[in-house]
Parts: structure tokens; C-alpha cells; sequence
């Protein structure tokens, strides 16, 4: 690249300058990894788990990374992709609520006042390699997140050991290390589903008490009326993960490809009898 030089000694060092600082500012811009961010509105169930295989499998074909945030409507029961759906006949307060299954492991989440996450990445990237690490760096920077807006949480640091085979039905009333805990109660929860080309990572933060579950506090309970506002936290939470990651989230939507992925899945599959009750 070419620079004609024009003016004072004055003028050409200060045009060098605006020069040097436009290209480390490109520089910087290419060496953060873009990351597509997409926030969706509350929506069914299925639809959820279906739009999540399609970014799944575009990090497959593509190697395109997604954050994904979202809510459930109405309130839905999603069930671990081992756990068995007989199960949910345990819980009565949530016998009336839609049934879906994830991809991913671990208890039942009951999806009221919650927020969702699903994140995406290729098994080239080198997250997806240190699977275990992902993990853990997700959930300090939510408790960096929760300190910021006035919440003090902690991580779980070994997991507590079972007196029998049975584990509870619900996930937050499970305990493994990485959890995250506030003032003992678990408020955030997360599983993983690894592929060897890609890599989906689901997890749930619990704002609020739901009258499906009022066995299980959320935030709002714990901290006597101390209510995050989803908006607010995202924002907040954006901000941290594109600090701990160098990450360049761009807000973003489905393409064409994928939502007719998304519709084919949910069709298929998880809208079906026989996917949500395989087990």
C-alpha cells in the first residue's frame, strides 16, 4: 500500500499514526474469532431442539461457530437424551406440561422463567478440543456475569457422590462438578453432546421459581426478589464472553438452509412420540 506524503513534518507523522492505529484495528478484528450470536424469542419446544441440530450440523458442514439464547413457550419439560421418559411420571407438578428431548445428557429442565443457551463449535476449533475446559470457562464467565449484576454465585468443585444408583429427576436437583451454585442452591446447569466434527453445548439458568416445579428456587427466590432481566443479563454476559474467549459475536439469524433443516427435524424428530420417548 501506497501513502503519498503531503504537508508538514507535522502532518505526515500524524497521518502515520492514523495509519498504524486503522491497521492494528483490522488486525485485531481478524484475529478475534467471529462467533454468529443469534437471540430468539420465547418459542415450542421441539422447535427449540430442532433449530439447535440444524446449527449443529452447520458447524459440521461449515464450520460455523453459534451462541444461540432463546426461551421455551408454553412451559416445556425437556428430558437428558439417556434419561428414560418413564421418569416423568415421578414429577406430578409438571405431569400437564409438552415433553421434548435434547441431544445433550443429564436430568430433566423444566423451561419457565429460565434462559436457555445452546453453543456450537467445530471440532477444529481448539474449544472443542478441550471440551472439559469449554465447560468450566462458560461457567465462570456466568458467575463473572451474576457478580456484575449483583449475585454472588460459586462453581461446584467436586462432585457430590450419590448414596444410591438413582439420581433425582430434575436436573437442578443434581450435583456435578462445574455446576454453578448461589448460596447452595443450584441455579445454572449445562451438558454437552460431542460429535466428532462439532461439538453442542446446552445450558440452563434459572431465574425464577416455576408453579411446575416449586421444589426448585430460582434467583429471584433465592436472592428475595432480586430479578435479572434476561435482556439485561445477555447483554452483560456478551460483553464477558467476548473478554474470555477474544470473541467477535456477530447478532445474527438462520439461514435459509437452516431453518428448512430445522423444520425437516422437527418433524422427524423431535416433535415425534418416538424420539421423545426412545428411552
Amino acid at each position: 500500500m501506497f501513502y503519498t506524503q503531503i504537508g508538514t513534518i507535522e502532518d505526515n507523522y500524524r497521518f502515520k499514526q492514523e495509519i498504524f492505529q486503522h491497521e492494528m484495528q483490522i488486525a485485531d478484528a481478524k484475529d478475534a474469532a467471529r462467533v454468529r450470536l443469534i437471540v430468539d424469542g420465547p418459542a415450542r419446544g421441539s422447535w427449540n431442539m430442532a433449530v439447535d441440530r440444524a446449527l449443529l450440523e452447520s458447524a459440521t458442514r461449515g464450520g460455523v461457530a453459534t451462541l444461540r439464547v432463546y426461551r421455551w413457550t408454553p412451559a416445556t419439560i425437556s428430558l437428558g437424551y439417556f434419561q428414560p421418559y418413564e421418569q416423568r411420571r415421578m414429577h406430578k407438578a409438571s405431569s400437564h406440561c409438552p415433553v421434548v428431548r435434547r441431544e445433550t445428557g443429564g436430568g430433566a429442565i423444566l423451561h419457565d422463567d429460565e434462559l436457555t443457551y445452546s453453543l456450537v463449535l467445530p471440532a477444529c476449533d481448539p474449544l472443542a478440543r478441550e471440551h472439559n475446559e469449554l465447560f468450566r470457562r462458560v461457567h465462570r464467565s456466568l458467575i463473572e456475569t451474576l457478580e456484575a449484576c449483583g449475585v454472588r454465585g460459586c462453581e461446584v468443585v467436586e462432585e457430590a457422590m450419590s448414596e444410591t444408583r438413582d439420581e433425582p429427576f430434575l436436573c437442578f436437583q443434581r450435583r456435578a462438578a462445574g455446576d454453578v451454585v448461589v448460596d447452595g442452591v443450584k441455579i445454572i446447569g449445562s451438558a454437552q453432546r460431542r460429535r466428532r466434527d462439532a461439538l453442542l453445548q446446552h445450558g440452563s439458568i434459572l431465574l425464577g421459581q416455576s408453579a411446575a416445579t416449586p421444589e426448585l428456587p430460582g434467583i429471584a427466590e433465592i436472592r428475595e426478589g432480586k430479578y435479572l432481566n434476561a435482556e439485561s443479563l445477555l447483554e452483560q454476559w456478551s460483553g464477558v464472553l467476548a473478554r474470555e474467549f477474544d470473541w467477535k459475536l456477530e447478532r445474527g439469524r438462520l439461514d435459509h438452509d437452516e431453518e428448512n433443516r430445522a423444520l425437516r427435524a422437527e418433524e422427524k424428530c423431535f416433535a415425534s412420540a418416538h424420539w421423545t420417548k426412545k428411552r
